[in-house]
């Protein structure tokens, strides 16, 4: 049998599993080299690519899922009485920030970066699926680590975390001293001549 007629294999174990599949697993169950797999895949990328396909393949890190194409979501969402999701809160975008960037980090990481409380937060973003326990730090306490997910690779779009924009770089960011002093500049009554 060669590699080509592995892709129905390959797309009903993506189809049938819901949730991303590791290469190597695919690889295992197929009897391809990831080499042929790399070219079943992009076969299957190019036969969902057709606009009179509503799937598409995605991929997550190392993994491969099947996906709704972003356009017929609300359609899915109703047909499944889906509640809409609700939009993310500035705090809950600043914490999955500084995790993404940072992973794997404690709250108490995350709480020093952001200079507040964000049990709440990170709690929240792990019930939504968009964090999980990374694990314990051999630290007094044995603080949990936080990582993100592959669902937070879907929700915002991305192949990998190597996906994620560049930081600025520290030449480039403005500092508190330099808001500082910019507004006590601004502030100088006129001088007289």
């Amino acid at each position: 049998m060669e590699f080509e007629d592995k892709l129905p294999i390959v797309e009903a174990v993506l189809f049938a599993s819901g949730e991303p599949v590791e290469t190597q697993r695919l690889c295992e169950v197929t009897g391809l080299v990831i080499g042929e797999l790399e070219q079943v895949l992009t076969a299957l990328e190019q036969k969902y690519a057709k606009q009179d396909s509503g799937i598409e393949l995605l991929r997550l890190e190392d993994s491969y899922q099947l996906a709704t194409k972003q356009e017929f979501a609300p359609c899915v969402k109703t047909a499944l009485e889906i509640k809409k999701n609700s939009q993310l809160s500035p705090a809950a975008l600043e914490t999955l920030t500084v995790i993404a960037y940072n992973q794997p980090v404690t709250k108490g990481f995350v709480e020093n970066v952001r200079g507040v409380d964000s049990s709440g937060v990170v709690n929240s973003l792990v019930e939504k699926g968009l964090l999980a326990e990374a694990g314990r730090l051999e630290l007094p306490g044995r603080p949990i680590a936080y990582k993100t997910t592959d669902n937070f690779l879907r929700a915002f779009r991305l192949s990998s975390l190597k996906d994620l924009p560049p930081l600025p770089e520290p030449s480039e960011q403005i500092t508190i001293d330099e808001i500082l002093e910019n507004a006590e500049n601004t502030d100088d009554p006129p001088q007289d001549e």
